[in-house]
């Protein structure tokens, strides 16, 4: 029998990458000296793709072959579903594996906006301390935190938080009964009712500039954003506005609109801690989630179905 051919669109760490390999031919898209011409050459054979998004409906319709596209992150809106679904094809993602991680670097970034720690340690280097103290910052006791979007992410920052002592409020689109924390009814309604709003939803077209001029008037001028969800989440341009005008205190941002190319404006505030995407970025947990995508893919390739298949695509089990 012939070995399944998978095309690589994005890096992935070593050790998944090898055990890949060892039953796949692994043709890797990034790499290639001719992108063009090794789709051309093995397209019509491949029966996988795998990586972080990077999957477009035009992509999707040079494979013919193409039977599952295995997405390296659980958010998975840089891979066309729609397309992907028309075609019967099943898109996997990688949930539950990188939510500690992530749940665990929203609160740092919490924490690094609200006592501005960064602009502390600038102020140490730069030789500022020997001429007067830091000013005082903000705090966190007796705060509310509000997370808008309270899935797997969400609840386990929701849980971090009220460690701190945070009070939580939530919104989602779909109100659960199984939540003690209060929901409101809007993204608005809870920017009114918090101090910190930090932003888990997922990406898409959905949810495009759901954090707005809006919500960020709401969120007021003691107010701090945190945004570890996708840049698309929120409104970029209103938001260096909020920034720049006082409508809000301050913002922790690890995601961006068009990435890796973050707006000067917000690189020039002191008032914005901000990180290149590393939500998930540890050894471990990448580990985990490359691990994740290649048994997606050997269960698929053995005929026992996807492991973690997105709701959107056509799998159902038996």
């Amino acid at each position: 029998m012939s070995r399944p051919e998978v095309l690589l669109v994005s890096p992935m760490m070593p050790a998944p990458l090898q055990a890949l390999r060892r039953r796949c031919d692994v043709h890797d898209l990034r790499g290639a000296e001719d992108p063009e011409a090794l789709l051309a050459e093995v397209g019509p054979r491949v029966r996988a793709v795998a990586g972080f998004g990077g999957v477009s409906a035009g992509l999707i319709g040079r494979l013919p072959a193409l039977e599952i596209i295995a997405n390296i992150g659980v958010g998975y809106d840089g891979v066309d579903v729609a397309a992907a679904a028309a075609r019967n094809i099943v898109v996997t993602n990688t949930p539950d594996v990188l939510t500690d991680e992530v749940a665990d670097l929203t609160l740092g970034l919490l924490i690094a906006t609200v006592r501005r720690i960064p602009q502390a340690d600038r102020f140490l280097r730069d030789g500022k301390w020997l001429q007067g103290a830091f000013p005082l910052s903000a705090s966190l006791r007796g705060k509310t935190v509000g997370i808008l979007g309270l899935g797997r992410i969400g609840e386990a920052i929701a849980a971090r938080c009220a460690a701190f002592g945070l009070n939580i409020e939530w919104h989602s689109r779909r109100q659960r009964p199984d939540i003690a924390w209060r929901w409101r009814e809007s993204p608005v309604a809870l920017a009114q009712a918090c101090d910190f709003l930090i932003v888990v939803a997922p990406g898409g077209a959905g949810t495009r500039n759901l954090v707005n001029a809006d919500v960020l008037a709401a969120l007021g001028p003691q107010g701090v954003l945190i945004n570890v969800a996708r840049g698309s989440v929120v409104d970029e341009p209103a938001l260096v506005s909020a920034l720049q005008n006082g409508t809000i205190a301050a913002a922790g941002l690890d995601v961006f609109a068009d990435e890796p190319r973050v707006p000067d404006a917000l690189v020039a505030m002191d008032n914005v801690v901000l990180l290149p995407h590393v939500g998930s970025a540890s050894v471990d947990t990448r580990n985990a989630m490359s691990q994740l995508v290649v048994d997606n893919l050997f269960s698929w390739f053995d005929g026992a179905g996807p492991l973690t298949p997105v709701p959107e695509t056509p799998w159902r089990r038996a």
